[in-house]
């Protein structure tokens, strides 16, 4: 059994103005795929692998359409090239926005489906906040969603699609997918599977399977995406297409009678309502979110709103991680270690962006790879700034030990997140969001909405919604 393996990985701001390029992304190819720590998984199963492309970037703005035609013709001659195989097996991500185009997922797995023909079977994986079209669902076989927010199961997603397309081609039974669209959208700030309702909601995704329906997900969908297909959804897998539906169905409507119980999960409120907040703490680390700035939800990653409330407020023992600004890394890097340098920082991709001016101390200087990977540390008053030459998160332990840094040694530490990273939750105390301005800021109904189905929520009313399940064109049993 030989299975081709690849796909393409992103979200999108539509409502960003930073394109994403070739170089925002960081590609597999071919052997380089398997050896991935990724794709680890694949060895732990007895099939052949043909490796293709896998392109991931961080969340950002609309791809340009020279980078993504690009991407898609590569994979396409190398899964041309990789033949013979016996099925595809395509890690996606679901929200990616590609400038000219509605639904560019659905444009990518409709160009596989066309060259690999009507007989093959083909399986997905998604993230949980990807936005499934019916496109897309009748040109696949098998789906398989994260079903944590924060994303601790991307590995048990990925291996679940992979193993039942293994099961699929050795046993020679068909699957098919079912969608049943659900006309809400909500952020993933407010549905983390860390609280109520989703919690519960995911937990009782299992129950729901069984003989005739291999695999339960609910879709989340992304809110910051502008598009038709841009909405929740049940989908379900399986071979008995009457259960399949039902299940769906059922999924589907306890999402929708739950959709007033959804909130946010920390203290969340206006920026200095939060800076209040953190003054008066008697324990430490305070970590205060900039959720309206957030570069793994699409964010720009460059917006100084906080650094210049804290400078106002003169604080003192606060650590901000991180905010990207290439001019300003550049210059700390020409100034030097130990170098006080006047700087802007913000405002550098995105010129909505609040722009902070001050003297600063360069505390340390980290080089990377390329001069697209330096970062710098700086010392402005009481509160020591990380800036980075690329957008980029700062969510993992490791990224603050690379630059020599303790999030956990500090009165307040300000990340450009939405939900906590796992990594970071267990050191809050508290945890603090703040509503701040941004390309993914939480005023859902405020947002442009010209392209979404009529009557999604929240931007129309809707009291009622009568599920209407979709099997995909190809489901069969």
């Amino acid at each position: 059994m030989r299975i081709a393996v690849g796909g393409i990985h992103t979200e999108c701001s539509t409502y960003s103005p930073v394109l994403m390029q070739t170089g925002d992304f960081r590609v597999l190819r071919g052997a380089d795929l398997t050896a991935s720590p990724y794709f680890a998984f694949l060895a732990d199963h007895d099939a052949e692998v043909a490796p293709l492309l896998h392109a991931r970037a961080v969340a950002g703005g609309p791809v340009t359409r020279a980078t993504y035609d690009a991407f898609k013709a590569e994979f396409l001659q190398r899964l041309d090239s990789a033949r013979p195989f016996d099925a595809v097996y395509l890690a996606m991500h679901g929200a990616m926005f590609v400038e000219g185009m509605q639904d560019a997922e659905g444009d990518w797995i409709a160009a596989v489906r066309a060259a690999v023909g009507p007989r093959m079977l083909v399986a997905c994986s998604y993230d949980l906040h990807g936005n499934l079209s019916q496109r897309i669902v009748d040109q696949i076989d098998i789906f398989a969603a994260y079903r944590t927010a924060p994303h601790i199961d991307v590995t048990e997603t990925m291996t679940a699609a992979y193993g039942m397309l293994l099961d699929a081609v050795s046993t020679g039974r068909r699957p098919g997918v079912v969608r049943v669209p659900v006309p809400l959208l909500l952020p993933g700030e407010r549905s983390s599977t860390e609280d109520e309702p989703a919690r519960s909601l995911y937990a009782a995704l299992p129950a729901q399977e069984g003989p005739g329906v291999w695999r339960t997900d609910l879709m989340i969908g992304y809110v910051w995406a502008d598009e038709p297909r841009a909405t929740a959804c049940a989908v379900v897998t399986g071979t008995d297409r009457d259960a399949a539906v039902a299940a769906g169905t059922a999924i589907a409507r306890s999402f929708w009678e739950a959709r007033a119980q959804f909130g946010f999960g920390p203290r969340t409120g206006p920026l200095a309502e939060m800076l209040d907040i953190a003054a008066s703490a008697t324990t430490r680390p305070v970590i205060l979110a900039d959720s309206g700035d957030n570069p793994t939800g699409g964010g720009v990653g460059d917006r100084g709103d906080v650094l210049a409330a804290l400078v106002a407020r003169d604080w003192q023992d606060a650590l901000v991680a991180g905010i990207a600004d290439r001019a300003a890394t550049d210059a700390c890097f020409s100034a030097g270690t130990g170098s006080t340098v006047s700087l802007t920082i913000g405002g550098s991709l995105d010129p909505a962006g609040v722009r902070v001016q001050a003297q600063a101390t360069v505390l340390r200087l980290h080089d990377g790879a390329t001069d697209n990977d330096r970062q710098a540390v700086v010392r402005i008053g009481g509160i020591t700034v990380v800036l980075a030459a690329k957008r980029r998160p700062y969510h993992d332990i490791a990224d603050f030990a690379e630059l020599g840094l303790d999030p956990a040694a500090v009165a307040l530490l300000v990340v450009k997140s939405g939900y906590l990273s796992p990594q970071l939750a267990p050191l809050a105390a508290p945890n603090l969001m703040a509503l701040t301005d941004g390309v993914v800021n939480q005023d859902i109904p405020r947002l442009s909405n010209l392209h979404r189905a009529a009557g999604t929520l929240p931007f129309e009313a809707r009291d009622h919604f009568t599920p209407e399940p979709q099997p995909s064109a190809r489901f069969t049993g």
